[in-house]
């Protein structure tokens, strides 16, 4: 066979190869895990990602199912239970379920799922109510130098994000990190209807999560987590407020353990069809997320050596020993 000829064949193969996995795919019945209650950032993430792969219409169908409790722990064990071997399951996740893994002392871990790529970054906000006699991140430091027992933070599960920077702020306060007074809630529902009832001194989450009633002016955003002002949105650092805090919250996909090459190499090729789709575009656009895209083993050294990092936060700030 001449050169040329070969090339074609090879050519020939490799797009029937490339068509024969997208219509694999766009066949598949894909199930995505959201290990939280519904309305906070997980299940907002699983949620978009059903979304996008329908409207580009990447897989037949797509389902959520929420299984919440322990930062993600419950779902993480539920995962690795049950689905090995299933090429058909995404399980979302992300820093706090790493965190929550050391807090909660989970049996298992993410090395026993299959990393597929970290996909969004967020910025976190701090809020109180628009009634609150808190105008600023400098009020609320004196309020924790006062008294840091007296402060009360609302947020996602002990040991994730929103704990973290609970710690973070009250350290940078100058109060002890150690002694920071966290109340958990597993949805973002719960959650803000104690920050509005006033249940709590202050709320955090993802700017995302409360930009809707910011703007709506039942809550007021005292300090954001990114070292420069978010485009867009009037929402002061707490760099400028003179508090050393910068933070962001990343999210990922994993597939289920035990998957063999073909199902993990299937699954990464979806989420990268979708990460470069408009619907997921205009997903990120919608939900103020940044594109964070990062897969294959780049992704999976960068879960290495983020959780060696979170480990050394919590066990400065006393969370975990």
């Amino acid at each position: 066979m001449s050169s040329p000829v070969r090339r074609l064949c090879q050519a020939a193969l490799i797009a029937g190869a490339a068509l024969f996995a997208t219509q694999a795919s766009a066949q598949m019945e894909l199930k995505i895990i959201a290990p939280a209650a519904p309305g906070g950032g997980w299940d907002q993430t699983a949620r978009s990602i059903q979304q996008a792969l329908t409207a580009e219409k990447l897989v037949k169908s797509a389902q959520v199912q929420n299984i919440a409790g322990a930062g993600g722990t419950v779902g993480l064990a539920q995962f690795v239970n049950s689905a090995k071997g299933d090429g058909n399951q995404l399980m979302v996740n992300g820093f706090v379920m790493v965190g929550a893994i050391l807090m909660n002392k989970s049996p298992v871990s993410l090395s026993q799922i299959t990393p597929i790529a970290r996909i969004t970054e967020e910025t976190q906000v701090m809020v109180v109510p628009a009634n609150s006699p808190i105008k600023n991140a400098k009020d609320l430091a004196e309020a924790v130098k006062k008294d840091v027992a007296k402060v009360t933070f609302a947020g996602g599960s002990a040991g994730g994000v929103d704990h973290i920077m609970a710690a973070l702020f009250v350290g940078a306060a100058g109060g002890d990190a150690s002694k920071v007074n966290y109340v958990p809630f597993s949805g973002g529902g719960e959650s803000l209807a104690a920050i509005l009832g006033g249940k709590v001194t202050a709320g955090i989450s993802g700017v995302a999560e409360y930009d809707g009633q910011i703007k709506a002016g039942k809550l007021r955003a005292i300090g954001v987590t990114s070292p420069n002002r978010l485009p867009g949105l009037d929402y002061p650092t707490f760099k400028e407020q003179g508090i050393d805090l910068v933070l962001t919250n990343w999210r990922s996909v994993f597939g289920a353990p035990g998957i063999n090459d073909a199902q993990k190499k299937a699954l990464a090729e979806l989420v990268d069809k979708m990460v470069k789709s408009n619907a997921w575009k205009e997903v990120l656009k919608q939900k103020g997320w940044d594109d964070a895209y990062l897969s294959g083993d780049a992704f999976a050294k960068f879960i290495a050596d983020e959780q060696k990092r979170v480990e050394g936060v919590m066990k400065t700030v006393g969370l975990v020993k």
